[in-house]
């Protein structure tokens, strides 16, 4: 049950009128006797500095004030701690909504579809390094289809310039480079750079899977990235926090991948968003490091801005068991020191109790990951909703679960199946998350079993999750067809370029039992399945090792990353015929006036992520060449006024799809905005979503809300997010209509301070009426606007 504005923080504008004296008693304070810190391994966060910023935000809030964990984290990043935490925040009693955190995280990870626009953004800044560690995961342009080996043969052969050009771009710079088939960036971060009391960004929307190693890790675009790797603070609203109490134990088929199918289901794909979810209670301590990684990684799919899980002893057995002993051994003092997990008078925004004694599996979909049902119930549902009975395929793995405790519980299911003389009746992929997990899983036996029971092992890459999947079982497009995924994203037509493929999230267990039964009504917890000798055959709940007996294996020598210090005599590689990878140039300058003769370029309705704006699949083979990729723009988006998808009509009358007509209004110089209904830009971090309708023209987007990264990214281009203050006017303004703003530009010159209006003249009848409207403006995004882009005011620094 969820629990609204109950357990609030003292001074919050949510209960604002309760005493902070009746709070509760003053926490007792700590000794901050500062112990030596190895300062040697820049994979050590650097503790010794956050512990001072510590000491600073204990003086300027009060050494009585309770805070959470994500709370002592992220304000332990702050450039200025008195700027951040007293400015506009009733001396710093209403934090949480108001204040405007400038943060300097300590690390920024990018895998390679949204590196290469970050580093050409990077490029124009003109510095020899960057300010902060950094990495590069090339995980996202190898096409699944007929296994590990062949598969990244092509995949580098079909994407080799753009490998080389993020090769070459890590050599200049200093940058980490993980080369294709190395993994998947989240379980790479996991194994290698995440650690209790870091602070990070990713250039991917479910970089929050850190947030498992108690780590505040954020997902965001590339403009936000250049700004940490140049040395610039980062600026976030200061969330939220929904607090997660975890009580019991998980038993029999639950997973700690139930924990967030249930939580989305609660919670809806908006209701995370200004949110951090920080999970507590006494069933934190019974989960592993990487199941709490599962949890933080789904959190993307409710909008929270990240999700965290107090330091524990599995934290301590994960990080020894990737080797990192050291990491280990300091995160333990800094613990001792900072506390990592809230303090016990700290109030929650929201609470919400899971007891993992009572959680049954989930299954989460179609086409929506907050769509979640009971297993128990799901037989029925898929009978009511006429879903298919049929199961074309089975895929188990990415970043969300593919740890060693996943695929050492579905190895006992498939062995146990396989004694009986059963086999997958439906196709069965496994993904490994990185080359550890790979190796690790070869030498202990998992590997072969896999293939054993005819299992297509694809490469360590994310593959079919983000609809690099090449299918050869006859599913045409346009074919109805039901898939079950270990995955954490399920929007139509992601996954393989087919509109009517359901893919149904389930945890790796329920998947691989799905796949053996070939059916989507089978439910393994009651249910048998008739074996080559006439008997029944019923699979024992999954049971699995947390981490492997002994170390992780270290990845092969040829998937392990480049690490070097910046070289300067280092060329970026960018052919200059090439048309995957295209220099930038720069956005104009918002005018000095407010935006006159806008045109709406199509009201959009329904659910608009950010695969709709910005398609994936064969479209990443252009993410480094902004005109080329922007022939995608909203290509998937449905008409509110004619119910198709991918049209727009220009003033004539004439047809045509969005991106061209977005194309014709561009080289008309039309500047145009887009109108569009709740949770605009939901899904990943790709800031093409915001790129592509930035260089088609596009000077406003109007919608009844936004997804927080996406309306950041659109910030960073110079595009004006707007929300309507009143939600029936959507069903006032039109494709075609004629806007002008009105306070606009006052407001920008102003800090972002005032109101916007828009002035609305109908195409067809020439009425005119006006629309109040919202924004969420802060005064540095007012200043990225008016330059044309964060990147105009970066590269003048």
């Amino acid at each position: 049950m969820r629990i609204a504005n109950i357990m609030c923080r003292p001074g919050t504008h949510l209960q604002g009128l309760i005493a902070r004296s009746r709070l509760g008693r003053t926490p007792r304070t700590r000794s901050f006797a500062t112990p030596a810190f190895d300062t040697s391994n820049p994979r050590i966060p650097p503790y010794l500095k956050l512990v001072k910023n510590y000491e600073k935000v204990k003086e300027v809030l009060g050494k009585g004030t309770a805070l959470t964990l994500a709370e002592k984290i992220l304000y332990s990043h702050l450039d200025n701690v008195e700027e951040s935490l007293l400015t506009n925040t009733n001396g710093g009693r209403d934090i949480r909504g108001s204040a405007n955190l400038k943060l300097k995280p300590d690390r920024v990870a990018m895998q390679d579809a949204s590196a290469q626009m970050a580093l050409l953004q990077f490029m124009t800044c003109s510095l020899p390094s960057t300010a902060i560690p950094a990495s590069i995961h090339c995980d996202h342009l190898i096409v699944g289809e007929r296994g590990a080996k062949s598969d990244l043969e092509s995949g580098i052969k079909m994407n080799q310039e753009v490998f080389d050009f993020l090769e070459s771009a890590a050599r200049k710079y200093g940058i980490e480079f993980w080369p294709p088939g190395a993994g998947i960036i989240h379980q790479s971060v996991l194994e290698n750079y995440a650690a209790p009391g870091l602070m990070m960004l990713g250039t991917d929307s479910h970089t929050p899977n850190a947030g498992g190693l108690s780590t505040i890790a954020i997902g965001v675009g590339g403009a936000d990235a250049v700004e940490a790797l140049v040395g610039a603070p980062w600026e976030l609203k200061a969330p939220r926090i929904l607090g997660v109490e975890l009580t019991g134990k998980l038993s029999g088929w639950a997973s700690p991948k139930d924990v967030i199918l249930n939580l989305a289901g609660q919670l809806t794909v908006r209701g995370g968003t200004g949110f951090i979810i920080e999970y507590f209670g006494p069933g934190v301590e019974t989960l592993s490091c990487t199941g709490m990684a599962t949890a933080c990684n789904m959190g993307a799919e409710v909008g929270a801005t990240t999700s965290i899980f107090p330091f524990s002893p599995a934290h301590v057995r994960y990080l020894e068991a990737t080797h990192r002993h050291d990491v280990a051994a300091e995160a333990k003092k800094f613990s001792d020191i900072v506390h990592l997990r809230a303090d016990a008078d700290a109030k929650y925004d929201e609470v919400i109790t899971i007891d993992l004694s009572a959680l049954e599996p989930h299954i989460n979909g179609p086409f929506t990951p907050d769509l979640s049902t009971p297993l128990s119930q799901f037989k029925q549902t898929v009978e009511e909703q006429n879903w298919p009975d049929k199961l074309s395929a089975g895929l188990i793995g990415s970043c969300t679960n593919s740890s060693y405790e996943d695929m050492t519980r579905v190895e006992g299911m498939v062995r146990e199946a396989m004694e009986a003389g059963l086999k997958p009746t439906s196709d069965f992929y496994i993904t490994p998350g990185s080359d550890q997990i790979r190796e690790t899983l070869r030498r202990d036996g998992p590997l072969e079993t896999f293939k054993e029971a005819g299992g297509t092992v694809l490469s360590n890459a994310c593959g079919p999750c983000i609809g690099q999947w090449k299918r050869h079982d006859g599913v045409e497009k346009g074919t109805p067809n039901a898939i079950f995924t270990s995955y954490n994203r399920n929007f139509r037509g992601r996954n393989d370029g087919n509109p009517d493929t359901m893919n149904f999230l389930a945890s790796p267990e329920i998947v691989t039992a799905m796949a053996f039964a070939g059916t989507t009504t089978f439910n393994p917890m009651t249910d048998s399945l008739p074996t080559p000798t006439g008997k029944e055959f019923r699979f024992r709940p999954p049971s699995g090792l947390e981490i492997p007996a002994q170390p992780f294996e270290i990845a092969r020598e040829e998937f392990r990353p480049l690490s070097q210090a910046p070289d300067a005599s280092v060329a970026v590689a960018i052919p200059p015929t090439s048309e995957r990878l295209a220099l930038l140039e720069p956005f104009d300058p918002f005018p000095a006036s407010d935006l006159s003769g806008l045109r709406v370029l199509v009201k959009i309705t329904g659910k608009c992520t950010t695969d709709t704006i910005s398609a994936a699949g064969p479209w990443l083979k252009y993410k480094g060449h902004l005109p080329n990729i922007s022939a995608n723009t909203l290509n998937t988006a449905v008409n509110a006024e004619t119910g198709e998808v991918n049209a727009a009509y220009d003033l004539d009358g004439s047809r045509h799809t969005i991106p061209e007509l977005g194309i014709l209004w561009r080289e008309a110089g039309r500047p145009w905005l887009a109108v569009a209904e709740h949770n605009y830009g939901e899904g990943s971090a790709r800031e093409h979503a915001a790129l592509q309708p930035r260089y088609l023209g596009a000077r406003v987007v109007l919608t009844k809300s936004f997804a927080r990264i996406h309306e950041t990214n659109l910030k960073k281009q110079g595009v004006v997010p707007l929300t309507f203050a009143d939600e029936a006017d959507y069903d006032r303004i039109g494709a075609g209509d004629e806007v002008d703003t009105v306070g606009l530009y006052d407001m920008l010159r102003n800090g972002g301070k005032g109101e916007v209006a828009l002035k609305v003249k109908k195409h067809k009848t020439g009425d005119q009426f006006s629309i109040k409207t919202k924004h969420a403006i802060s005064e540095d995004q007012a200043g990225f606007i008016l330059a044309g882009s964060a990147l105009n005011l970066l590269s003048k620094r």
